[in-house]
């Protein structure tokens, strides 16, 4: 009884939470092994192509030092069952870029990533003193809300949150990626998050 108090006590009670636990989890065991543990079943990654991210993850050995990253901005489902993080990240040679994690709450509580995404950057995206927090309307059932077509040389997906009121989508090609979130606002659906990254020539 007391052990499970402790894990539920424990256990990140916000994606922003998790967010912080993965990064430093990725600090103190290594970065390929928090990025499994964090990791839902069905999460994608890109690599630059979009792959099951627990495959891809497999055997995967640490590098000997992390990447680190932080969050400056967290986009929430009204329900609070998704959330999507985006935030700068650094490597230890100095170079470092942006990140988006589409984040899910699990059954027992605690929260998995579902989705990664990001690009390099001239210059990473700074820490912020106050973590910027956008919570989607409540009180209104959001709208039905249509998902492009995939065209035939693409890779799509896309999801939503248990209420509806986060949705996103996502679209891979050989020259080009983008990720696109949308958050409801009480009338409409309003893009917060727009990520492109075109391939280097």
């Amino acid at each position: 009884m007391l052990l499970a108090l402790f894990l539920q006590a424990a256990a990140p009670e916000t994606a922003f939470d998790a967010e912080r636990a993965f990064a430093a989890a990725a600090q103190a065991e290594g970065q390929w092994t928090a990025f499994r543990r964090f990791a839902a079943a069905d999460a994608v990654m890109f690599v630059p192509e979009p792959v099951n991210a627990q495959g891809w993850l497999k055997d995967r050995k640490d590098p000997p030092k992390s990447v680190r990253w932080w969050a400056t901005d967290s986009y929430v489902a009204c329900d609070g069952s998704m959330a999507v993080n985006s935030g700068g990240w650094t490597l230890p040679d100095g170079s470092g870029g942006y990140f988006s994690t589409i984040w899910r709450r699990e059954a027992e509580g605690g929260w998995k990533w579902t989705l990664d995404h990001g690009d390099t950057l001239q210059k990473p995206r700074p820490v912020v003193p106050i973590l910027q927090v956008r919570r989607a309307a409540c009180g209104t059932k959001p709208a039905e809300i249509g998902v492009a077509p995939c065209p035939p040389a693409d890779r799509c997906g896309h999801g939503r949150s248990a209420d509806g009121s986060l949705v996103w989508e996502w679209a891979s090609s050989p020259d080009r990626r983008r990720l696109s979130v949308q958050l409801w606002n009480g009338k409409q659906f309003e893009p917060v998050l727009q990520d492109e990254v075109r391939a280097t020539q």
